[in-house]
Order: C-alpha cells, then sequence, then structure tokens
C-alpha cells in the first residue's frame, strides 16, 4: 500500500484548513483603484487618436450632391427639374428631415448634439446658372436648405454661372449657404505635374485662400468648408486645406457620412442625369 504522505500537497486544501487573512479598508481601495485604472485604460485604447467625440448613435447621413437643372437633360451633370422635384417629394415621403450642412459639421465636431433620426443633406457645386432658374423656386416650395460650393472666378463671369446680386438674392430666403469650391477649380494631380513643387505649394494656397476671402467680402459669410474639385484630394492637401482655415472637405465618394468619417474627406452621392435617390434613402 503507498503512503498518503507521496501524495500530500496534490490536491488543495479544504477552505476550513487555509488560513483567515482579513480585508482591510486600506485593501479594498487599492484594490478598487486598480480595476478603475483598468477601465480607463481600455477606454482610451477604444477612442481614436485624432481626439474627434464619437457618438453612440452611430448615425449615418446621405449627403446629395447636384450640379445642373433644367427642362431636358443637357449633359451628364444635369437632372431635369421635373426630377429633382420628386427626389424631393420621395425624401419627404420616406420621412427624411432635410438639415442644412452646417448642423451636420457641427454635430460632427462636437458642437451640436444630436440630429433627427432620419437627416438628409442637399448640396450643389459650381454655382451654375439653374440653380437660380429652376432649383430655387422650389426650395422655396418646399423649405429645403441647401448649401452651395462655390469658385468665385466664375461668378458674374462665366456665362453658365450665376452673378453675385442672384447669389446675395437667394441669400435673403435663409435657405442658402455658401463654400468653397477653390477660386477656380483645378485639377490638382494635373497642375502638381505641371508645376514646380514650391510653385504648386503657393498655387494650392491661393487657390484656397482667394475663394475664401472672395466669398466672405461678396456674401458676408463665413467660410470653412470645402468641397474638393473632381473629388481630388490627399494628405498633403488635406494638411494645407487645415492650414488655410477649413474645417470640413467634401468628396464624391459614394456612401453615407457616419462620425468615424476623416472630417477633411466626408462623403457625397453624386446625383446625374436622371439619377434616382432610391437605392440611396433605403440603404441604411
Amino acid at each position: 500500500m503507498k503512503s498518503g504522505k507521496k501524495n500530500a500537497g496534490k490536491y488543495p486544501k479544504r477552505k476550513s484548513d487555509l488560513p483567515f487573512v482579513p480585508v482591510t479598508n486600506r485593501d479594498w481601495m487599492k484594490t478598487c483603484l486598480f480595476i478603475s485604472s483598468i477601465l480607463v485604460l481600455l477606454l482610451s485604447w477604444q477612442s481614436p487618436a485624432s481626439g474627434q467625440p464619437q457618438y453612440s448613435s452611430g448615425m449615418r447621413v446621405p449627403i446629395l450632391l447636384y450640379h445642373r437643372f433644367g427642362p431636358i437633360v443637357a449633359d451628364r451633370m444635369t437632372v431635369t427639374t421635373l426630377t429633382f422635384e420628386s427626389h424631393l417629394q420621395y425624401i419627404k415621403n420616406k420621412n427624411y428631415t432635410i438639415i442644412p450642412l452646417r448642423h451636420l459639421v457641427n454635430y460632427y465636431l462636437g458642437k451640436r448634439s444630436s440630429l433627427p433620426s432620419q437627416s438628409l443633406v442637399i448640396t450643389a457645386d459650381d454655382g451654375h446658372k439653374s440653380v437660380y432658374t429652376e432649383m430655387f423656386p422650389l426650395l422655396r416650395k418646399y423649405h429645403i436648405p441647401v448649401t452651395l460650393f462655390l469658385y468665385p472666378s466664375a461668378i458674374s463671369n462665366a456665362s453658365y454661372a450665376m452673378t453675385w446680386n442672384q447669389l446675395k438674392e437667394i441669400k435673403e430666403s435663409g435657405l442658402f449657404d455658401f463654400q468653397s469650391h477653390t477660386f477656380w477649380h483645378p485639377n490638382f494631380k494635373e497642375e502638381r505635374k505641371r508645376l514646380k513643387p514650391a510653385e504648386y505649394e503657393d498655387f494650392v494656397e491661393k487657390q484656397l485662400k482667394k475663394s475664401k476671402e472672395r466669398l466672405q467680402r461678396e456674401l458676408d459669410v463665413k467660410v470653412d468648408m470645402l468641397a474638393w474639385p473632381f473629388g481630388i484630394y490627399d494628405e498633403w492637401l488635406i494638411k494645407k486645406v487645415t492650414e488655410a482655415g477649413y474645417v470640413a472637405g467634401f468628396t464624391m465618394e459614394r456612401r453615407h457620412t457616419s462620425p468615424s468619417e476623416n472630417m477633411m474627406a466626408l462623403p457625397r452621392y453624386l446625383i446625374a442625369r436622371e439619377g434616382g435617390i432610391r437605392i440611396i434613402l433605403d440603404s441604411k
């Protein structure tokens, strides 16, 4: 028969055999502090490095981008006036609330606490004269806020563009905000190839600064948002735009925005020709 002594210590002692160690208030406080430290570390690890606020709602908002309007489809960027009105009616029937772009940007920047549960934003680029003749009457009819991204070199100059007086007139309606589309809508990829590095940097800075200054002077508005011409941007351009005092930039990448997006590359849905919006609004 094997000795029980050989197996001693192989099995755990009974509770009654374990020594009683009293827990002091000091020990309890140390334990609480340790647990709190772990929780803080976990929360910090989950937060974004950029320091941008996160929102538990995870609200995703579609931003629609239009360019031109008219009775017929004159080119690939034109949406007929009847189609645009049908879009507004469909948005209303789907119980979306069309909000100013500024509200969305302020929400993402933590300057606004909430948005309507089904929010949507409408923007229009370039300042085409059909915004005044075709879009504006419908916006008044349905009381819809819109942000126009303008390049000032065309205003009161190009035959296809609105005039400063027209822009001032529609501003009086309270439905429009005016933001930058650079000074003359360059293709930054082509300009980078064409110019020497120092010349390209100077060119970019002037495009951003001159547009902002002219729009603010002519329309007495705060300009701190930019629509990237042709949707072209990169990290270096984002850095220059931030240095120029812009707080948000907008692309033509087709998806809903969300609080996790890069503020300088917020996506928008380009609406062209007879492009419908059903698939956009029905996908959340």
